[in-house]
């Protein structure tokens, strides 16, 4: 059986063969599609449950809040595209227990937030908000789109000391051209979703990547970097990640893991290890770290 995503590729490419403006504008309702929403995993429950939760409005949706731990030092955790603050359970134990204070939330039309459309302006304006509430963060951590967010809101609302990204890239352009590749757009259907891209935004170019590329336009002098990546991610391959560690020359730090793909990277051991020792400030090697099969 064909599955929905497929199907809808596979819809889009044929209106992209009659008009590519048509093609371009599916493409994009479908790059800004948050459905389906994920569920709590089994394995994160009890984490996700033990969270002080509350509420803050962004725009006309209300957003679920979480905090972990009454430590001194405060972090913001940000998920991805389609994800969910659970996913961070891993790690959200481990920061704790090193004696932290973790923030989280569900984007607008995530989890268990209210809302039907969002985009990057909903995450940096909830750090932002969060900020407000619980004091500047020591760090921003965000998970693949979360990455991104996270990049953005340093470099302008919510400066810290230290971002994190994980399995994410420093550019919106890299996630549109993996959209492009997975959904095999035509280049005029691609030309005509970066057209619609772009003009949700109201911005100029100029402007746009001033503001959110953060390969061209790095992070503040006095911040620090950790990027770290699985050299098989599927769904966000690795270039761009290491375009964005260039970027930061000398004040980033790498580590590339072996096995983990796109979402397991965040239960990995050598992964929880690397954002701990960075947020310590802990001498220590970021390589490779591997796990054997796929």
């Amino acid at each position: 059986m064909t599955s929905a995503p497929a199907l809808i590729a596979r819809g889009i490419r044929v209106a992209s063969a009659v008009s590519p403006a048509l093609g371009g504008a599916l493409a994009d309702r479908a790059f800004f599609s948050t459905a389906p929403r994920m569920r709590v995993h089994e394995r994160d429950e009890a984490t996700h449950d033990a969270a002080t939760r509350s509420r803050l409005r962004i725009g006309p949706a209300e957003v679920a809040t979480y905090a972990w731990g009454r430590g001194p030092r405060t972090v913001l955790l940000l998920h991805g595209w389609r994800g969910r603050a659970s996913q961070f359970a891993p790690l959200v134990r481990e920061l704790v227990a090193e004696g932290l204070t973790v923030v989280s939330f569900d984007a607008p039309a995530h989890g268990s937030s209210g809302g039907r459309r969002t985009d990057i302006r909903d995450w940096v304006a909830a750090a932002e908000a969060l900020s407000q509430e619980h004091g500047r963060f020591d760090a921003l951590i965000g998970h693949s789109f979360g990455g991104l967010a996270a990049l953005a809101a340093a470099r302008s609302a919510v400066p810290v000391p230290t971002v994190v990204t994980i399995a994410g890239a420093g550019t919106p352009a890299a996630f549109v051209g993996e959209f492009a590749r997975e959904f095999r757009l035509s280049a005029p259907a691609r030309a005509q979703m970066e057209r619609r891209f772009l003009g949700h935004f109201g911005l100029a170019e100029r402007d746009f990547l001033a503001r959110y590329d953060a390969v061209r336009h790095p992070l503040p002098d006095d911040t620090r970097l950790l990027v770290v990546h699985d050299r098989a991610d599927r769904r966000m391959p690795d270039a761009d990640a290491l375009r964005l560690h260039a970027a930061h020359e000398g004040r980033s730090r790498l580590l590339r893991t072996e096995g983990f793909g796109h979402s397991r990277i965040l239960h990995a051991d050598a992964v929880l290890d690397a954002v701990v020792a960075e947020l310590q400030d802990a001498p220590r090697p970021v390589g490779s770290a591997q796990q054997g099969g796929a």
